[in-house]
């Protein structure tokens, strides 16, 4: 029996010659329908594997568009105490980087369609290898990368090696990105954009509507790609509001974290699933 790094699962899937990738087909269907995506965050090992493996699986059954997967690191400097604990918690069960590509497979023989997107710092793929990183993840089936920590001058580092296994780089935005910045940033986008509503850390306050607004539909003036919107995001009253923005899609990482964090028995995989359905039902 083969191993997960000596199956080939394609980020991109072939018709007729033609090369469409998961996270574009999803945005497409998307827009076809009228719909507003839903992007969920977990973080690797968080819970135990079997723990984060189970909530990982059920995730599209609950209504999520495409899965946001931490790469668990120490040092995390975008994130609030609560994924940073996330990540504390999935170090000490024993998640490495290893294990993350091979919960990606795992997921990859289950479910064909729902996009992935490791997010983190550069760090622990840096420490990994980057072509390896890379040659490993598209093997896994990964289909995109949000890595926090680096800018646009240094895209030769990982961004354009990415592209060339097919790898989508999605890039963040901020509410202190304007003119010039944003060309350069936006210069190799793929996938979609990703704006960070507040100047802060995960999980803290909340943009107002007006400002949501203006910002997501300034940033549409730069690109042509989605827009999700992302922190601060935590109940389905933000949810609504955050739709009524003209976001193509809605993140939220936190608030899921923080009650797999209380999780203390089967029951509570269940309550966590619940309460993304309770987020995803208001799309």
């Amino acid at each position: 029996m083969r191993t997960w790094g000596q199956r080939y699962i394609y980020s991109r899937w072939s018709f007729g010659g033609n090369i469409v990738k998961r996270i574009d087909t999803v945005f497409q269907n998307l827009k076809n329908n009228h719909k507003t995506g839903f992007i969920s965050f977990i973080m690797a090992g968080d819970g135990g594997r079997d723990i984060s493996r189970a909530i990982l699986e059920k995730l599209p059954e609950c209504g999520v568009d495409i899965i946001e997967l931490g790469m668990p690191f120490t040092d995390p400097m975008a994130d609030g105490i609560t994924i940073q604990n996330a990540g504390l918690r999935a170090l000490k069960s024993g998640q490495t980087m290893i294990k993350t590509l091979e919960d990606v497979a795992w997921f990859r023989e289950k479910n064909q369609s729902t996009p992935i997107i490791l997010m983190g710092y550069y760090n622990p793929i840096y420490i990994y290898g980057v072509d390896k990183f890379l040659h490993d993840a598209k093997n896994a089936g990964v289909d995109g990368l949000i890595i926090v920590d680096l800018p646009p001058e240094e895209d030769s580092e990982l961004c354009l090696p990415a592209h060339n296994q097919g790898i989508d780089f999605v890039r963040l935005l901020t509410p202190t990105t304007t003119g010039k910045r944003f060309d350069k940033t936006l210069r190799h986008a793929q996938g979609f954009l990703y704006y960070v509503s507040v100047s802060g850390v995960t999980g803290t306050k909340t943009a107002t509507l007006d400002d949501l607004t203006n910002r997501v539909a300034q940033i549409k003036t730069y690109s042509t790609l989605p827009v999700a919107v992302g922190f601060g995001i935590k109940t389905a009253d933000d949810v609504l509001r955050t739709k009524e923005s003209g976001a193509d899609a809605i993140v939220v990482g936190s608030a899921i974290v923080e009650r797999i964090g209380k999780i203390t028995d089967k029951k509570g995989v269940s309550d966590v699933l619940d309460f993304v359905k309770s987020l995803t039902q208001c799309l």
